[in-house]
This record gives structure tokens, sequence and C-alpha cells, in this order.
């Protein structure tokens, strides 16, 4: 019995795996007519597609919606190769774009812009919500929040400046878009340097990591425009750093601002006088530029009589098109002492802060007297983009000049320091300036630069042409007890060009110093051209990757034209500028 049972359960067993054989070919069967099914009917839409796309293309109609998504990602793809941060580009920008059914360019360059605009937007209101109880730190905050919201409207202008613009025409816009995305990194930067070491200064990396790669990656898009318009077979997009106009000024230029570059500044009639003495409008600087009409149009003169301006003046974003100018930069005097030791962060130790666009100095002096035991103590910040400083004189120890952001020119100023006293991330020439190194505390060096360069695409650098490099009275007795330095790396692309200039003997024969180890030593870019003096020789430079030694047709990148795009709104100044080299 025991065996006919087995027999018995043997033989069902058989009969199941032949039941199971027998589905597996069913529905092998099934699944193979199902995807020679699907085969087809993907052959049928592939073969619907082109005859759509022949139609249209014969039609002169639009693309079908699949064809649109395409070229939306071919073109997103296209415009963050050449970025930095290749997968924070494309995540952002397709998202920007998927709904566009006729992309180009320009919505690209916009979205990219966008982007950038919207994550700032994110990082303030996750910052708002923070608590500070330290002064420094709080002051600090404060900062950074009003930087952030710069980086925002200077990326809205951005967005403005190419509304309506054909990409034949965008090209002409390059230069302002260049500038202005450098400034938007700079500020996030700017932002980040307030805070001490700490939890803070970690917290705001953080929050502002995506927002500088956006960053980033706009300036990257801007300037590989061409390759994208490629994208669409459309023509070439030449970059045109120079826009020529018909009465050789540019359009941003009003009658009034004509007026003052090409009339001696003593003829012109002053629309406020400041006097200490009370022979003028105003006794104090910032009440004159309170009183700036909210809705005047034009250039606003303000003459600053002989005198000590003991205040703390800013020029606000407001204030557009202003011009200072005073009896002298040793008789009309503005004053400060504000300084780090004291707990004000650097961006607010300024005597005078100049932020209104187009803004215009002579014959005027800038000081901070907090001496060199108050460390960092800045005399003049300037944001202002296009602004000019004539025969003006900067006096302080650590940071004297805040060359901050944007374009800027400097004409037979005289300038003096100690640590680090020509400083920032602006795109800055100086001209015939008389720059003389002040003695510092026993334990420091002295460095005259320290540009703030940090992405290799921004169009930033100090370039001082035609300038002296030399050590003050106090110094020039001890100097061989300090040792000075034309400059060091405070960000990982610094960049600083010396070019037919003096040198004198205090700068060490390596002439340029380390700011930490072998940080930014591959990444920077120092130059020297045709400079002379007893501290010129190169023979012992600074063996670093990024110090060179250039010919003269790299140095004439660094010359008003090319590098502040100076023929456009320095051209018919009534003062000297030198447009090429000196020999």
């Amino acid at each position: 019995m025991a065996f006919q049972d087995f027999d018995q359960i043997s033989q069902r067993r058989k009969q199941e795996r032949q039941q199971k054989i027998r589905r597996r070919i069913t529905i092998a069967i099934a699944s193979s007519v199902g995807v020679l099914l699907l085969a087809a009917a993907a052959v049928c839409a592939v073969m619907y597609e082109r005859n759509q796309d022949s139609s249209s293309n014969q039609n002169h109609g639009t693309p079908s919606s699949p064809k649109q998504v395409t070229t939306a990602e071919k073109a997103v793809k296209s415009a963050c190769e050449g970025t930095d941060y290749k997968q924070t580009c494309e995540n952002s920008l397709l998202k920007a774009v998927k709904n566009n059914a006729t992309i180009q360019p320009k919505d690209i360059l916009k979205a990219s812009f966008a982007v950038a605009s919207e994550e700032i937007d994110k990082v303030i209101k996750k910052a708002s919500s923070l608590k500070f109880n330290d002064p420094l730190k709080k002051a600090a905050f404060d900062d950074c929040l009003v930087l952030l919201n710069d980086a925002k409207e200077e990326l809205n202008s951005s967005i403005s400046s190419i509304e309506g613009k054909d990409l034949t025409k965008l090209s002409s816009r390059t230069p302002d878009l260049n500038n202005w995305l450098s400034a938007v990194l700079s500020y996030q930067q700017t932002c980040i340097d307030g805070f001490p070491e700490g939890d803070e200064k970690a917290k705001f990396q953080n929050f502002l990591k995506i927002s500088k790669e956006l960053g980033s990656n706009a300036l990257a898009i801007v300037s590989q425009l061409s390759s994208i318009s490629s994208m669409f077979q459309l023509p070439d997009v030449k970059r045109n750093l120079l826009t020529v106009y018909d009465d050789g000024f540019p359009s941003w230029i009003n009658q009034d601002h004509q007026r003052m570059l090409k009339d001696d500044t003593a003829k012109i009639t002053p629309n406020l006088t400041v006097a200490k003495d009370g022979s003028g409008n105003f006794t104090t600087i910032s009440a004159a530029l309170n009183a700036i009409p909210q809705e005047y149009t034009g250039r606003y003169v303000i003459y600053v009589k002989e005198g000590i301006y003991q205040e703390n003046v800013i020029v606000t974003k407001e204030m557009v098109n202003v011009t200072m100018y005073g009896d002298g930069s040793q008789k009309s005097i503005i004053t400060g002492s504000k300084n780090f030791v004291d707990g004000v962060p650097t961006f607010q130790t300024a005597t005078f802060a100049a932020l209104g666009e187009g803004f215009m100095a002579q014959s005027i002096g800038f000081r901070n007297t907090a001496g060199p035991e108050k460390h960092q103590a800045v005399a003049l910040r300037v944001q202002a983009d296009r602004s000019i400083f004539i025969n003006c004189r900067m006096e302080g120890f650590q940071d004297t000049l805040y060359a901050q952001t944007h374009r800027q020119f400097y004409r037979s100023c005289y300038i003096t320091g100690t640590v680090d006293f020509i400083f920032g991330d602006a795109a800055s020439v100086f001209q015939n300036c008389m720059i003389y190194v002040r003695k510092p505390m026993e334990n420091q060096q002295n460095i005259v630069t320290a540009q703030g360069r940090l992405d290799k695409r921004q169009t930033t650098g100090i370039v001082l042409q035609n300038c002296r490099i030399l050590a003050d009275e106090k110094l020039k007795s001890e100097k061989g007890k300090f040792k000075s330095y034309l400059g060091r790396p405070w960000k990982e692309y610094s960049r600083t060009v010396i070019m037919e200039s003096e040198i004198g003997d205090l700068i060490q024969p390596e002439g340029w110093m380390e700011w930490n180890g072998d940080f930014a030593l591959k990444t920077l870019y120092y130059a020297e051209f045709n400079n002379k003096g007893a501290g010129s020789n190169t023979s012992g430079r600074v063996k670093w990757p990024g110090y060179k030694v250039i010919k003269k047709e790299d140095a004439m990148k660094f010359t008003v034209g090319p590098f502040l795009q100076g023929e456009s709104w320095l051209n018919s100044a009534s003062f000297p500028v030198r447009f090429g080299m000196s020999t």
C-alpha cells in the first residue's frame, strides 16, 4: 500500500510539473506577442512623428511636442557642459525651461539668472529666522542680508538687460552681464567673510553653497553664448567688449554727465555746497547727500569746501551719478576711526562708502585714523560701478582701500597703508598713483594688494599701471626691519597685474607672499610687465605656477579699454586717461 501511495504522489507531481511547463510556454508566447505589438506600435509612432515633422517643416510650422522637449534638454545640456557645477546646472535649468515650446539662447540665459535669484530668496528666508546675541555676529548678519539683496538686485538687472533683445544684440550686454554676475559672487562671499570662524560662518557657507554654484554657472553660460547659439543654428554671437556711439558717449551717460566729463570741475556750478564754517548749504556731507531729490535726473554735484569732516558717509545705491569735489586732497578731508578691534565688521568700518553707480570724486581726502594696532580699518569702500577717483587721497593702515565690486578707475591718487591696503574684488585700474607703504606693527609684514577673485570667469582684478610703490618717510629709515610684498592671494583666483610702474627697494626679491601654505598658488594670476626701480627685478620672484612675467600683448588686455570697457565711459573725460600702454 505504501508503494502504491508513493506512485500516486509521483504521478501527481509529474502532472503538476507538466502543467507548469505548459503555463510558462503560454506566458512566453504571450509576452513575445506583446513585445512584438509594442515594437510595432513604437515603429508606427516614430513613422507618424517623422511624417508630422516633415509636414510641419514643409508648412513652416512649429515642431511637435516631443521634439520641443528634446530641444530644450539638448540646449540645457549644451549650456551646462562648460560650467563647473554641471549637475546643479542641469537640475535647475531643466525645471525652468521644460515647458518652453520655443526655447532660444536668451531663455537659457534668463533661466540661469532667475534660478540663482530664486535660490538667494530661499537663503534670505532661511537666514531671517536666525537670532544672534553676539553684537559682532549680529552686525555681520545684518551686512549679509544687505549683500544678498544686492546680489538679487543685480541678477534681476541681468534679466532686465536682455529683455526684448534678439540674439545678435545680446553681445552688447556681455560686459555688463560679466560685471554684474562677478559682483553677485563677491557679495555672497563677502557675506560669509563677515562672520568670525565658527558655527555661524559654517552655517552661511552651507546656506549659500547652491546659490554660489548657480552664480558661477550663470557666469559660465554668459561666456559661452556662441556655442549655445550654435545649438539653434543661429548666427554666431561675437563678444563686443567696446560699444561705439555716434556722439562718443554710451547711452547710460546723460547730457549733464557728458558736461561734467568735458568741462573743468572748477567751472561747474554745484547743486549744493558743504562748508564747515557755515558758508555753504550744509555743514556735513551726509546732510548734503540726504538733500538730493529722490526724483532728480542728471548729474548731481556737491562741492566740499576746505575742512576736516569727521563723519562716516554713505553714498547709497539710490544716489546715482553723484559728483563730489573738494579744494584738494589735503584740504577737503573726510575722516573716521571705525575698526575691527573695537567690534565693527570690516565691511562697516569704512569712513566713506560709495555705492551709487557713476560716482565721481575729485580732490578729496579719505582717512581712517584707527592706527595699525586696530587692524582692519577701511578709509574708502567702493561698490559703485563706473566709479572715478581723480587726485584723491586714501590714508589708513590695514585695509585702507576696499575696491569691493564693479568697474573702478583711479587716476593720480595717493594711497597709503600697511597690510592688504588695496583689496577687494572689483575690476580696478590705478593709473599714475602714488602708493606709499607705511610702518606697520612690530610683528607685521606689509602687503600692498589682496585681490579677492573667486571664480576663474570673473572679470575682476587689480591693475597698477605707471604707479610708484615706495616706502613713506617713517618706513624708509627702517625698511630693513619689515618685509614688504606686492600682494597675496585673498581668494582662489586672485588676479593682480603690475605694469610700467616703479617698484622701490622695500619690496622683497620674491615679490609676492603666500596667504596660507599653497592655497591658490596654482590658480592665481599675478603678472608683471616692464616695471622699473630697485624692487622690480624679477629674477628672484616666486616660482608659483600662477605667477608670470608677461609680454606686451598680454599686458594690453589689462589696460583701461579692454579691462574696464573704459572707452565707452572715460573717452571724453577732461582729465588724462591712458587707454593703452605708456611704451
